[in-house]
């Protein structure tokens, strides 16, 4: 692609992924200069980039000023997310290190070298795990978050600003909610084999509301954010802005897969019983409870429209697992 007036020289951490590696390609595709920062290569390079290998982010991560030369921009990805078995002795301290102070670190170094912006992933899970269905999460919303990962998160997200405050760099700060799309791991993952494998599930009562956000939407989001003089300084929430219910997404997936729907009715509270026997509380409070956000602020001030319905973004997911199996 060859590069337009509007080009940039973009640096993206925790370029290999699942939202990182889809950055790089979009950016790629726009004409954009890449660096993509990773621990080690990964196995499906994004033609262009050029990547570079800076280990695990930290307090201690091998920031040098070669890596930032010519940069204008980073788009700071890479994170500590949720592990399915954590060893880790002290898993607060783990997430602060990584995500805390790692993110801390990055930004010091950037603005030492004359990084212009620095936008940052932040999550939904700043504001906490639940939301009324009529009254969605804003950017005026109470932080709350209510686990390690929202914790650090939030604390990142105030060191930045500290960080702002002492060297004038611009932040721009996303609270996306869970993402989906080709390449999904995760809970989507799992709920998007059940449902391909045909087994009923017990969700046709449930009746709740949550915010999603396509992964081709998110990388647009980005890609706004870059140079807009009206981001600068502003929190975020994103999403598609199609609100749906467990019942609703298994549905839709069902339909997606070309596969029938099978739902049957279950009492949530013999739900919530089954999940804290078998020891998978937070999974079922996730899949019954509502989580919603209001994505207007940035829809506006931007002048943002997501590229792809939820709809649309469902089928890619299938096209994608269908050529893993």
């Amino acid at each position: 692609m060859i590069a337009t007036p509007e080009s940039q020289r973009v640096l993206v951490t925790g370029a290999s992924g699942f939202i990182g590696s889809a950055l790089c390609r979009h950016f790629m595709a726009h004409g954009h200069d890449v660096i993509g920062t990773v621990r080690s290569l990964p196995a499906m390079l994004v033609p262009g980039v050029d990547y570079r290998i800076v280990g695990e982010l930290g307090t201690s991560t091998a920031w040098s000023d070669k890596v930032f030369t010519g940069v204008k921009i980073i788009v700071h990805c890479a994170a500590r997310v949720h592990v399915v078995t954590d060893y880790a002795q002290d898993s607060l301290m783990e997430f602060r290190r990584i995500n805390t102070r790692g993110t801390k670190n990055l930004a010091q170094v950037a603005a030492h070298t004359g990084v212009k912006r620095l936008i940052f992933l932040s999550s939904v899970k700043v504001n906490g795990e639940n939301s009324l269905s009529d009254s969605p999460i804003d950017e005026t919303s109470p932080t709350n978050p209510q686990d390690h990962y929202g914790i650090s998160k939030l604390e990142a997200e105030q060191a930045l600003c500290r960080i702002v405050a002492e060297t004038g760099m611009e932040v721009v700060i996303l609270r996306p909610p869970m993402v989906y799309g080709p390449g999904v791991k995760g809970n989507f993952l799992r709920l998007l084999k059940i449902v391909d494998s045909g087994i009923p599930l017990p969700f046709s009562l449930v009746n709740n509301q949550r915010s999603l956000i396509y992964l081709n939407n998110l990388t647009g989001i980005i890609a706004a954010c870059l140079t807009n003089p009206a981001a600068v300084g502003k929190t975020y929430m994103v999403s598609d802005g199609e609100d749906i219910s467990t019942a609703q997404l298994i549905t839709q997936m069902a339909q997606a897969l070309e596969k029938p729907v099978r739902l049957w009715p279950c009492p949530l509270r013999l739900m919530k019983l089954a999940g804290i026997l078998v020891g998978k509380s937070d999974e079922i409070s996730k899949l019954l409870g509502s989580l919603c956000i209001n994505s207007n602020k940035i829809r506006h001030e931007l002048d943002w429209t997501p590229s792809h319905t939820l709809t649309q973004g469902l089928s890619q997911i299938a096209a994608w697992h269908h050529r893993q199996v």
